[in-house]
């Protein structure tokens, strides 16, 4: 149930203004720790300069080499890493259209196609799903994470369930609430989520026992950078899915996984393949979720198109 949920929140979600992905770890002292749910992304004014250098995620240690548009540059020069970490970012750098590689007197050399612009996103929200308020599991703890890290612009816990004070009352009250209708797409405010404060220090909770807690501090530079990976993962990524390699599976007309002999949209890691009493391989289903997510949002697939459509913030989600 979260997972079709989860699938149809973030088609209702798209709009030419923003870009939408889906689980994205949002840790920083323990990356693993924290996977989000959802991330809205919209843009900031130098989007379209992002969006022209390719439609993939730029690698985190490719921005960050001492490498611009000008001179070329040594790999040792440009990469504080071991040498075959450094030829292996390049590579990928360079096969995606961020760098440029050649040899000079038998040496690689590197140069960038642009320079990275630093001002490309204006927000990003984090979703968690919790379809069922009865069965709430981790929920208080994931949310008391999200507010004390601060790492987003805001957060929002959507739900199918009926939402009542009592429910409000053990969530944080900074984080907003939507109740959502994943059969018709429609999405009701419950209460405005709190804007917080990314460029403050956080607090990242790292385990929570008794009555002990153990957290660490995050600067507002560890955040910033946190930031940028998760916005260069959501940008890359995405929210839909590989579809499954079944008889029966086609897809929906927002690129959901739908299974015809079940009459559902499905989940292809859990609900199909040899466990699955009516797995008749076959090829995946055609369908081209560049186009879609092309179409829908900001993301642009071919950078020669241009940038964002339009922008707008969370208050304009509805």
């Amino acid at each position: 149930m979260e997972f079709r949920f989860e699938l149809a929140l973030c088609a209702a979600l798209e709009a030419p203004d923003r870009v939408v992905s889906r689980q994205l770890g949002a840790g920083i002292e323990n990356p693993g720790g924290r996977i989000v749910d959802v991330c809205v992304l919209t843009p900031g004014p130098g989007f379209d300069r992002r969006a022209a250098i390719a439609p993939d995620r730029i690698p985190d240690p490719a921005i960050e080499a001492t490498v611009g548009p000008g001179e070329a540059v040594s790999l040792g020069e440009a990469f504080d890493l071991p040498p075959d970490r450094a030829e292996a970012v390049a590579e990928r750098a360079a096969a995606i259209g961020y760098l440029e590689r050649e040899r000079r007197d038998g040496r690689p050399v590197v140069r960038a196609t642009a320079r990275y612009p630093d001002d490309w996103v204006d927000s990003l929200t984090a979703i968690e799903n919790k379809p069922d308020l009865g069965t709430p599991g981790d929920l208080a703890a994931q949310l008391r994470y999200d507010v004390a890290l601060g790492l987003f612009d805001e957060v929002v816990l959507a739900t199918a369930s009926y939402v009542t004070r009592a429910h409000l009352n053990r969530i944080p009250e900074s984080v907003g609430v939507w109740r959502f209708d994943p059969d018709t797409g429609e999405r009701d405010v419950v209460r405005e989520p709190t804007p917080l404060d990314p460029d403050a220090p956080g607090v990242e909770i790292r385990e929570e026992r008794g009555l002990r807690t153990d957290v660490a501090l995050v600067g507002p530079a560890a955040k910033a950078r946190k930031r940028r990976r998760i916005a260069e993962r959501a940008y890359g990524k995405g929210w839909r899915p590989d579809l499954p390699a079944c008889a029966h599976a086609t897809t929906t007309a927002d690129g959901r996984p739908y299974c015809d002999r079940f009459d559902r949209v499905v989940d292809p890691g859990r609900d199909c393949g040899v466990t699955c009493d009516s797995h008749d391989p076959a090829d995946p289903p055609e369908t081209d979720r560049d186009r879609l997510r092309d179409e829908r949002t900001a993301w642009v697939a071919d950078p020669a198109g241009g940038g964002p459509r339009r922008q707008s913030g969370l208050s304009r989600f509805l």
